[in-house]
């Protein structure tokens, strides 16, 4: 599994990073995708699985060397380095996007799954019985996922730890986006935006020289969070990975067909055309401890065809298929 990697290779790995950090972090879209459109998903799942007791064995015994080849170190650190500089990067770009021009950031999202869903199949020729019915059932729960109503914030630290083992399923799962789960949850805004941004604001203060900024209860608490919830996000990429590893293995087929129905299923997710309904009480909206309205959940219409916006929005999803089938038309090139 591990290979010597030329510089230029090296910043594209951190850069794939970059953009799979950035796509786990926005809701309807998968890193795992990112991560199986770009070439990487297998060697992704193959190297979290060395995380185990060999690996462990090779760090306390000094063999340092030994551990960071086992491990396929350099890639692990590559793509997670470039995953985290995505929250603090790429990530705060797609939040002013998101809400300034919502709808076509979604249709770009739609386009790109578009693209991916033929990425996939393209060279999937093994439609046996079983195969099929594992496509369907990946669509449906797929489907079934997308249309599931958000639950209420919940900060308990035990919740927050379940949270990060199925949050980063996105990273591990094409198809399943990590984020949409996290709303599903109730808690995308607390673990993803809030404790985010107040990690950044300590870790620039602390960087400053200003130590106080650790004696606010309520960064200590944000802290907390994301703390718990990143160690959660680590047992979870850990343990998730060792299953796939052995389903990947033994039912290749079967599993690429479940990631397909399954991509195919959660387009109503990444649907541009919607709006989002909060929950009320009477005419009042119902809010949150930080006094942000919570989400009840999604309704979806048919775009209006005499609307520029409407034609603009198509453009994108075009737009995002492109993108696909160039990096499509790349990888056939260098092969």
């Amino acid at each position: 599994m591990y290979q010597e990697r030329t510089f230029i290779q090296k910043v594209g790995l951190f850069l794939k990073g970059l953009t799979m950090g950035g796509a786990n972090k926005v809701p309807g879209v998968s890193g795992g995708m990112v991560a199986f459109v770009m070439g990487f998903y297998e060697e992704l799942i193959f190297t979290f699985q060395r995380v185990n007791g060999k690996a462990f064995k090779l760090l306390f015994n000094g063999r340092f060397k030994s551990f960071a080849r086992y491990t396929n170190l350099e890639f692990l650190v590559l793509v997670m380095a470039g995953s985290m500089f995505s929250y603090f990067s790429v990530s705060l770009l797609l939040d002013y996007f998101l809400k300034n021009h919502e709808l076509y950031v979604w249709a770009w999202f739609f386009g790109m799954i578009v693209g991916s869903i033929y990425y996939i199949s393209k060279d999937f020729a093994d439609w046996r019985l079983k195969n099929g019915i594992a496509l369907l059932i990946g669509a449906s729960v797929g489907l079934a996922i997308s249309f599931m109503t958000p639950a209420k914030e919940n900060d308990n630290l035990w919740f927050v730890f379940i949270c990060g083992i199925i949050g980063v399923s996105g990273m591990t799962l094409p198809g399943l986006s990590g984020s949409f789960i996290l709303i599903l949850l109730g808690n995308y805004v607390l673990l993803l935006v809030d404790s985010v941004n107040v990690l950044g604001s300590v870790m620039t203060n602390v960087f400053s020289g200003n130590f106080e900024v650790l004696k606010d209860p309520i960064k200590v608490r944000y802290l907390k969070i994301i703390g718990v919830f990143t160690a959660g996000s680590a047992f979870g990429l850990v343990s998730i990975s060792h299953v796939l590893g052995y389903v990947l293995k033994r039912w290749h087929q079967v599993v690429t067909a479940v990631i397909i129905g399954f991509i195919t299923g959660s387009l109503g997710i990444v649907w541009p055309w919607k709006k989002t309904i909060y929950k009320k009480v009477g005419a009042e909206f119902l809010l949150d401890q930080k006094g942000n309205k919570i989400v009840e959940n999604y309704e979806r219409y048919m775009p209006d065809i005499y609307s520029s916006e409407t034609w603009i929005s198509i453009g994108f999803v075009i737009l995002g298929i492109a993108l696909i089938l160039i990096i499509d038309f790349y990888g056939r090139k260098r092969k």
